[in-house]
């Protein structure tokens, strides 16, 4: 019987990248007893604010689906209200949006930057409009000059949903520092993570102080619970973790980008992604166009060249069973059908790079 070589190891899709900084980070908060939310969550939450939203009150919760939803609940929409949401996103967008009592309406993409197109926003907006939630899909952030000047002509709130784009700038500005509220996600793929969580940029101290109510049931001082409230605090423990990487943030994004720009540059056969002139993209993905038959693609390129891929993704959200609507928003669903997500975090090497690009052009019948 012949043995079968064994195939090249395999580049995985994304790679959370933890050190002996945010182990020793943790074995400190561990060896303390305190693991509870207690001063690393108040120092990450102020140097958070400090680095990614232009000091802005920033509030630390327990996942980035916990920051959507306080958001929301904080500024008191709810029951009756509809929010517009790009269809084009991960299900929890318009899931938060269900969960404050209200109810999500899905409008179509941007196809060159996946991001909502605030022409279609303009065409959802009802007397029940409380809110626009444009998604900075990618790392790559919506047209915010555009939409708040929507929101502004029509008295609505922007809640941005800024999971994905941690550093990302529009116009000069980072997102989550203009808009009435902005949510973040710390999760293990993410551009940093604490493990888990999320976290909650304000316009102002009140809305602050209603989301630090709301994360603790309710209550700033023990037993004197105010509203009522949910158990969406973060731990000492991953606040430590969170601390750490954002400081090696800044350097981890200006090697996503100069990850992406040699893929650009080398690509061929295949739309690689756009950058919008006032953006400054993050790469939380670096997503490519596969005309025909992305899904063959993305196996081929893993079975033959050992590069794993990531389709984000393959549902639109109107379309899931726990939306089920029947609306005609074509980007979106194109996008679905075409979008392909290649490799592009910070610890790639060199030859990693070319053995990416060399795998899709030739699937892609593209020389380099």
């Amino acid at each position: 019987m012949t043995a079968t070589a064994p195939g090249p190891e395999v580049i995985p899709a994304a790679r959370p990248l933890i050190g002996t900084a945010e182990r020793r980070a943790v074995d400190a908060v561990l060896t303390s007893g305190g693991l509870a939310q207690g001063p690393e969550v108040a120092a990450f939450e102020r140097e958070f604010s400090e680095a990614l939203v232009e000091s802005r009150p920033v509030t630390a919760v327990n996942s980035g689906t916990a920051a959507l939803h306080l958001a929301l609940v904080a500024l008191a929409i709810g029951r009756g209200d509809e929010v517009v949401v790009p269809s084009f996103t991960f299900a929890a967008s318009a899931n938060a949006v269900r969960l404050a009592g209200a109810d999500p309406v899905f409008v179509d993409i941007d196809p060159a930057t996946y991001c909502m197109d605030p022409g279609a926003v303009r065409s959802a907006i009802t007397g029940r409009t409380r809110a626009v939630m444009p998604v900075h899909l990618y790392g790559h952030p919506a047209d915010m000059t555009a939409i708040a000047a929507l929101a502004a002509d029509h008295g609505l709130l922007v809640v941005e949903d800024a999971a994905q784009a941690h550093g990302a700038r529009w116009a000069g500005h980072r997102v989550g520092s203009g808009s009435d509220a902005a949510a973040f996600s710390l999760y293990p793929t993410k551009n940093m993570t604490a493990g888990e969580g999320g976290m909650v940029a304000t316009a102002d101290a009140a809305s602050a102080r209603r989301v630090r109510l709301l994360r603790n049931q309710g209550m700033e001082r023990r037993y004197e619970n105010e509203v009522v409230g949910f158990n969406a605090r973060m731990s000492d423990v991953h606040a430590a973790i969170g601390r750490v990487q954002l400081a090696k943030l800044p350097q981890w994004t200006a090697q996503r980008q100069a990850n992406a720009a040699y893929l650009t540059r080398e690509l061929r056969g295949v739309g690689a992604p756009v950058v919008a002139p006032e953006a400054e993209h993050v790469f939380h993905q670096y997503v490519i166009r596969v005309p025909e038959d992305r899904d063959g693609f993305a196996a081929a390129l893993l079975e033959e060249f050992g590069i794993a891929t990531g389709v984000y993704y393959p549902t639109p959200v109107h379309r899931l069973p726990s939306f089920g609507l029947a609306i005609d928003l074509p980007e979106t669903e194109l996008a679905a059908a075409q979008v392909l997500a290649l490799p592009v975090y910070p610890s790639l090497t060199l030859r990693q790079l070319d053995r990416i690009v060399d795998a899709v052009n030739t699937l892609a019948g593209a020389g380099r």
